[in-house]
């Protein structure tokens, strides 16, 4: 599959080298692009996460020292409401060129339906995958469920424009019916597991950008396209989840 180029906005806007669209349910402004095109935006993503994963007892899934120099990540999402406060967020990795670097396979070795897993994802690997991580919305933002939605589809979104046809991952139950309206599809032939702890019933999941409008909403599906545009056309050409290949 093509690898799509990543459009950046001007230099001189507040998310200076991201793309940029609006949410219109939520009403914030949506930035994405690698962590290098701006760091303070990055490293307020990952405190976002902590807090939230912290609150949820889950904080061991963020390794917030290990992820913070950016070099784990391809692209990052980044919802700001109207004060400029980062409020939502998600990122991805990737475009992945062998299993073994995909975290989620790595995080079910030793569980029920390991081999399952990585057989999946290995053969999703010569179209390209990317792994959907680390989603989240602040506890106390304005308009949390449209935020969790364009979550969805910001995951959607990732992986289209890193020019990819699977975005894959692991997400707990109470995820998964918001995730299925942007064509998620559960792997429902390997048993859920405790992950990161056994807090959490997870499950490995995967969304494939062929069959993605078939399977989500009409609403999800009618914003991941015209957020998709805007965001293309939000500035020149200056980044590609190809150069990210390249250097893998």
């Amino acid at each position: 599959m093509a690898v799509e180029p990543i459009a950046l906005v001007s230099t001189e806007s507040p998310g200076s080298g991201m793309l940029r669209c609006t949410d219109a349910q939520s009403g914030c402004t949506i930035l994405m692009g690698p962590p290098h095109a701006n760091p303070r935006l990055w490293r307020e993503y990952l405190d976002g996460a902590l807090e939230v994963y912290r609150y949820y007892g889950a904080e061991e899934a963020v390794e917030y020292d290990a992820w913070l120099d950016g070099s784990c990540t391809s692209l990052f999402c980044v919802a700001l409401n109207s004060e400029g406060r980062v409020v939502a967020g998600v990122r991805a990795e990737g475009p992945h060129r062998h299993v073994d670097q995909v975290h989620a396979v790595r995080s079910w070795s030793g569980r029920i339906g390991d081999a399952a897993f990585r057989r999946l994802v290995a053969d999703q690997i010569p179209d390209g995958v990317v792994e959907a991580k680390t989603g989240w919305v602040a506890r106390d933002a304005e308009h949390r469920h449209a935020l969790a939605d364009w979550v969805a589809r910001a995951i959607v979104q990732s992986a289209l424009l890193l020019g990819v046809r699977y975005s894959t991952g692991i997400a707990p139950s109470h995820v998964l019916d918001r995730y299925r309206t942007t064509g998620m599809t559960v792997v429902w032939w390997i048993p859920s597991s405790g992950y990161p702890n056994e807090r959490y019933i997870t499950h490995p999941v995967w969304w494939d950008m062929e069959n993605y409008q078939a399977l989500g909403t009409p609403e999800q599906v009618r914003l991941v396209e015209s957020e998709l545009a805007e965001l293309r056309a939000s500035g020149p050409v200056g980044w590609t989840g190809g150069e990210r290949l390249a250097q893998a």
